[in-house]
């Protein structure tokens, strides 16, 4: 994709690939955020295909690197994680590194009485065969399961993470045990730093999702929408978007000033759902009603928006320049 033009074309036609393998979305408007909310059902959030999994995922997933890391209160956070699984959301995405175990923690007193209800997603950030498979038995323990449903080689950055996850005695292999012996059901790889690497891993491997970057400002700093993300539609991923606000930074008086913007920005590509972090009931509430009442952007607004966060555009991509 060589110019805006042709990513427009690829942008439409994807959103409609989506929407012809699953998205479900819900008409209707409503005025009063407490009657939507009371209205608002497992039924009535909308969902996608999760790629070749063949999961019927909801467009908007619980990222658990924040509120749900917080074990000093462990009550508040297992009251977020009930009340998204209440209103609909399926999917929820953590790793050991969150909160040094805390996240899995927390999330594990939830799985204990309503596993079968998520889609439930982790990671190894070893890239050795032995430590990945040490790892996994420790999150098992954690999140109060047998097993998980995707198990991801996280936060690739460099090309070295590549080779290393990918070796004969690499994180990989291991999964791939951990997935004949049923304690695994599907492969996915994450990473926030450069497409380019990320290319290459699901370019060299059938990996099942993928987890990557994607908001208004992508398009201006090594954006993940062009090249990696037309590969991981053409592979029949599962497709999850993270870094939607960049940690807020997304957020500017003269720029985006709406949770509805940046999630609807993300929700208007071809992915299957966007992960993000919740750090109040409040805002998971805003973002179910936000995802419930989603029609897609169209380019003009797109456009804009990506025009909006032009003149800050290193704030919201800060994790491919500082991490």
């Amino acid at each position: 994709m060589g110019n805006n033009q042709d990513r427009r074309k690829f942008l439409k036609t994807g959103v409609a690939t989506a929407a012809g393998i699953g998205i479900l979305s819900q008409a209707g408007t409503f005025t009063d955020a407490e009657k939507l909310l009371a209205n608002v059902t497992r039924s009535t959030m909308p969902k996608r295909k999760l790629g070749k999994t063949g999961f019927n995922v909801s467009l908007f997933s619980l990222g658990s690197g924040s509120r749900t890391a917080q074990v000093r209160r462990q009550e508040d956070a297992v009251e977020v994680i009930t009340r998204a699984l209440d209103l609909g959301v399926n999917y929820i995405d953590t790793a050991p590194t969150y909160g040094d175990g805390r996240s899995e923690t927390n999330i594990g007193v939830v799985m204990r009485e309503r596993r079968d209800e998520v889609f439930l997603a982790t990671k190894t950030q070893d890239r050795s065969y032995d430590g990945t498979l040490r790892l996994f038995e420790e999150s098992l323990n954690r999140l109060q399961t047998d097993y998980v449903d995707l198990y991801q080689v996280h936060g690739v950055r460099v090309e070295d993470d590549i080779t290393s996850a990918l070796g004969r005695n690499g994180a990989v292999r291991a999964i791939e045990r951990l997935r004949d012996e049923g304690a695994v059901r599907y492969i996915g790889i994450t990473g926030h730093r450069d497409p380019d690497v990320l290319h290459r891993g699901i370019s060299e491997y059938d990996f099942d999702t993928i987890l990557m970057t994607l908001n208004a400002a992508d398009i201006h700093y090594e954006p993940f929408q062009k090249e990696l993300l037309r590969t991981a539609v053409e592979k029949d991923m599962g497709i999850v978007a993270m870094k939607v606000t960049a940690q807020g930074r997304i957020f500017k008086d003269n720029g985006i000033t709406s949770m509805a913007d940046a999630l609807g920005y993300v929700f208007s590509f071809p992915v299957s759902t966007a992960n993000v972090g919740i750090s109040t009931t409040g805002e998971l509430e805003e973002n179910v009603r936000i995802a419930r009442d989603f029609t897609e952007f169209s380019q003009q607004k797109l456009a804009k928006l990506e025009q909006l966060t032009e003149s800050y555009y290193r704030d919201p991509n800060f994790f491919k320049i500082e991490w």
